[in-house]
C-alpha cells in the first residue's frame, strides 16, 4: 500500500464537527467534475490512491476514469462496502428482496435464484457475497488492489461474534476479486484478536488513531502497543481527531507512531491536501532519520 491514501469525506458532507462546514462542502462538490478536479490535486502531489465508499456518485467518477484510462494508468481505487445508507434507503422503500433485486450485478435470472435461495434460507454468506459483488461493479477495468468492509458491518458482526461471516469475507476478497481484503473498525484490538482467532495473519486495519483517543475503542496505551507487539497493517484515518488537534501536530504523532502502513486524509482544497502531504513526507524522513541513527 502506498504510504498516503487519499479519502472522500468532505465530497459527501462529512464533516466531525461542524455541520455549517458540511453544508458548504455539500455545495461545493455537487458537480462530478469537481470532485474529480480534487482528487487530482491529490494526484499532482504525489498519491495515486484514493479509498471511498461506495456512494452512487463514485460510480459516476469511475465512468469519467474510464473515459482516460492512460492519465490514469497508475491510479487505484480502495473501495470501502457497503454504503449503508443506500441500502438502508432501499430498504426502507422496496423492501429486502426490491433491494437485492435492484442492486444485483450479472446474469440476472442465475443471480436472482442465488439471491432468492439466500434470503430464504437466511444464507448470509451468499447475501454478502451478492452485496460485494454488487457494490463492485462500478469499479470495472479500474484497479483495485485492497477491498475494505465498512466499520459499520465490521463492528456489527464483531459485536454478534460473527467471526466467520468476516472469514468468508476476506476469502472472497482473495478468491473472486484477487485483490488483498481490508477491515475498517472503531474497535482495533478486539478485531486484531477476532481476525486472528479465525486464522488471518497480518491483516490490513484501516482505524482511528490520533492523539486525543477519539473514536479509539480500547484506548490509546492498547492501540499504540499492538504496534510494538503484533503483526497488523494499520492504515490510520481521523487522524485529526474530529478536527480538534492541529493538522501539523496531528500529523507528527502519527508519523512517530512505528509500523503505522498507511495515512488516510481527506481534504477539500489544494492548499490542504498540498500542505497534509508535505507535513507527513517532512515527519516521515525526521522520524526515519532519528530510528537510523538509535539503531
Amino acid at each position: 500500500m502506498e504510504r498516503i491514501l487519499f479519502g472522500d469525506n468532505q465530497f459527501f458532507s462529512i464533516n466531525h464537527i461542524s455541520d455549517s462546514k458540511s453544508t458548504q462542502q455539500s455545495i461545493k462538490f455537487r458537480d462530478d467534475n469537481t470532485i474529480l478536479k480534487t482528487i487530482n490535486h491529490a494526484r499532482n502531489a504525489g498519491v495515486e490512491t484514493f479509498m471511498c465508499t461506495t456512494h452512487d456518485r463514485i460510480g459516476s467518477i469511475c465512468n469519467l476514469i474510464r473515459q482516460d484510462n492512460e492519465k490514469y494508468s497508475q491510479f487505484s481505487i480502495y473501495p470501502c462496502m457497503p454504503y449503508a445508507h443506500k441500502y438502508a434507503d432501499s430498504i426502507s422503500e422496496i423492501g429486502i428482496a426490491g433491494t437485492i433485486k435492484q442492486y444485483i450485478p450479472g446474469n440476472l435470472f442465475s443471480t436472482m435464484i442465488k439471491g432468492g435461495k439466500a434470503y430464504y434460507t437466511k444464507d448470509y454468506i451468499s447475501i454478502m457475497e451478492l452485496m460485494i459483488d454488487a457494490e463492485m461493479k462500478m469499479f470495472k477495468n479500474i484497479n483495485t488492489p485492497v477491498i475494505f468492509i465498512q466499520n459499520v458491518i465490521t463492528d456489527l458482526l464483531l459485536g454478534l461474534g460473527m467471526k466467520s461471516i468476516l472469514k468468508s469475507f476476506y476469502d472472497y476478497i482473495i478468491e473472486k476479486y484477487n485483490a488483498e481484503p481490508g477491515f475498517i473498525t472503531m474497535n482495533m484490538p478486539k478485531l486484531l484478536d477476532a481476525l486472528e482467532s479465525v486464522g488471518i495473519t497480518n491483516p490490513i486495519i484501516c482505524c482511528s488513531f490520533n492523539k486525543v483517543g477519539f473514536r479509539m475503542s480500547g484506548g490509546i496505551d492498547d492501540y499504540e502497543g499492538i504496534l510494538k507487539t503484533k503483526k497488523v497493517r494499520i492504515i490510520a484515518m481521523q487522524v485529526l481527531g474530529g478536527g480538534s488537534i492541529p493538522v501539523k501536530e496531528a500529523i507528527k504523532y502519527v508519523c512517530k507512531q512505528p509500523n503505522i502502513e498507511s495515512i488516510l486524509f481527506g481534504a477539500s482544497s489544494k492548499e490542504n491536501i498540498e500542505q497534509t502531504i508535505k507535513y507527513i513526507k517532512e515527519y516521515d524522513e525526521i522520524f526515519q532519520n532519528n530510528n537510523s541513527i538509535i539503531s
